[in-house]
């Protein structure tokens, strides 16, 4: 199969679909991989190490969208890329289509198959190829979190961890997952007060034993949440619905309830936001104040840590990968039920439930088309 993967377009992403070692491990298989000039340099890796992978250099990224049976990203294609997918091609990315339906309508226009890693799962139900992602992130929100806060940002002036004879921060998580159970980690290392909120009570037990008193865990409902955001000085969410949008769980109204200075983290921006009051920032200009409220809501935050994230990422994504370039997309998937998930579009068609509820279009199971 020919292989491509190009410099990612979105505002201070800095990863790449595929590592020098990635671009060796397709090649050992008989694959060709294109990979766009300078595709790599902002993960730190360079072209003569791509080369050197066996890659052949291309100078556009139309060369390699010309050329690429399967396109590997780490994005989903900006607005600029859409006329460069071929039809039938396969793209394997992160897509968060229910926040983005003119993407989904051109996937489906062009008869792409796309595949997202945000929807894969394994045998355990778990999604291996968005955890990775959201281990950074979760960590990252406390980070970030901790720095917004500042005065100089419009934050309250606090310190998270506190000193002796001042109280400590409060921090709240909503959403017991992956993301929020690594800003638990954070936090925790801070010294903060932390809070975190799920509607699943297996999970706040496994958590709870994880944690013990370092952490209140809380059932997650309206009134809890009222109580538990108007006491913060930060409040991260890390909510999801794999492939779908995200539930609105801190209104507008719950805004007027908080500090003047606390922030909100809305990890689960790409998916819509947790939040009303939400939308995308960029890493150059990564909040809002409403309300009072400091908003940080960066649609791709692991991009701040470009390397870590890039080997993250390809750690997960490789062996679904090289499953497709050597069995094809169609193959692949049917090998594995939890491959099979991350089919998000196929033959025009929206093969993935949670997509296609969240942006009210048919929805035809994959089983179902490929058999």
């Amino acid at each position: 199969m020919i292989i491509g993967t190009t410099k990612e377009l979105k505002n201070h992403e800095y990863r790449v679909g595929l590592t020098p070692d990635n671009v060796a491990a397709y090649v050992a298989k008989g694959n060709t991989v294109f990979v766009e000039t300078g595709a790599g340099l902002g993960a730190g890796f360079e072209d003569s190490q791509y080369e050197a992978a066996g890659a052949v250099i291309a100078q556009t990224a139309a060369e390699v969208y010309a050329a690429a049976e399967m396109i590997v990203k780490v994005k989903e294609p900006e607005a600029c890329e859409y006329a460069m997918l071929r039809e039938g091609q396969i793209l394997f990315t992160y897509l968060h289509l229910a926040a983005n339906r003119e993407l989904a309508e051109v996937l489906l226009q062009k008869k792409i198959t796309a595949i997202a890693y945000e929807t894969i799962s394994d045998a355990q139900g778990n999604l291996p190829c968005l955890r990775p992602m959201s281990q950074i992130a979760g960590r990252l929100s406390i980070q970030e979190g901790a720095k917004y806060i500042e005065k100089e940002f419009g934050g309250r002036g606090i310190l998270l961890g506190g000193v002796p004879g001042v109280e400590r921060g409060k921090i709240v998580i909503i959403g017991g997952g992956i993301a929020g159970t690594y800003a638990a980690k954070a936090a925790v290392g801070i010294d903060a007060q932390v809070t975190l909120l799920d509607i699943n009570p297996n999970r706040l037990a496994y958590l709870e034993d994880i944690f013990g008193a370092s952490v209140t865990t809380l059932y997650s409902t309206e009134a809890n949440i009222r109580k538990a955001v108007s006491e913060a000085d930060l409040v991260i969410g890390s909510v999801l619905i794999p492939g779908g949008s995200t539930p609105k769980l801190i209104r507008r109204e719950h805004l007027k309830l908080m500090k003047k200075g606390a922030v909100i983290v809305d990890i689960a921006i790409d998916q819509g936001g947790c939040c009303e009051s939400s939308h995308v920032t960029i890493h150059d200009d990564p909040i809002f104040i409403e309300e009072g409220i400091v908003h940080y809501c960066v649609g791709n935050m692991p991009g701040a840590v470009p390397y870590t994230s890039t080997v993250a990422l390809t750690n997960s994504t490789l062996r679904y990968g090289l499953m497709i370039s050597t069995m094809g997309a169609e193959g692949a998937v049917k090998a594995d039920p939890g491959f099979m998930k991350g089919l998000n579009t196929y033959d025009g068609c929206i093969t993935n439930k949670n997509v296609a509820t969240a942006l009210e279009m048919a929805y035809v199971p994959a089983e179902e088309i490929l058999k």
